[in-house]
């Protein structure tokens, strides 16, 4: 244990402290109702485009749907943005660390309706 804020420098490059604190301020953003956390979706950038992000991201609303939860996503890179709000989810705030170098958009998504 005393050896975590040591690790944590070298890893972060002696930015522990601004690090810690971004993590806090997520941390805040974060909504306390129940609620499913997608939290990593990812596409290789050859086949970007091609709807694999959305089919992957499709199947999972189903499931999330089928139970009448809303959804939480974080995105990293502001061009994803438009992509989850393709897919129903709203952008509820912008997290940034204290230097501006790292901004995270917090997103939230209500339970839709299944269709008969």
């Amino acid at each position: 244990m005393r050896l975590a804020p040591v690790l944590a420098d070298v890893v972060l490059g002696g930015r522990a402290s601004a690090s810690f604190r971004l993590l806090a301020d997520v941390e805040r953003a974060r909504p306390t109702q129940e609620h499913w956390y997608l939290a990593t979706l990812g596409t290789d950038p050859p086949v970007q485009g091609r709807g694999v992000g959305s089919a992957l991201l499709r199947s999972m609303l189903k499931v999330v749907d089928d139970e009448g939860m809303p959804a939480y996503v974080e995105s990293s890179k502001r061009q994803n943005v438009p992509f989850y709000m393709r897919h129903g989810f709203e952008v509820t705030g912008v997290v940034r660390s204290v230097d501006g170098v790292v901004s995270l958009w917090p997103m939230w998504r209500s339970p839709r309706r299944l269709e008969c």
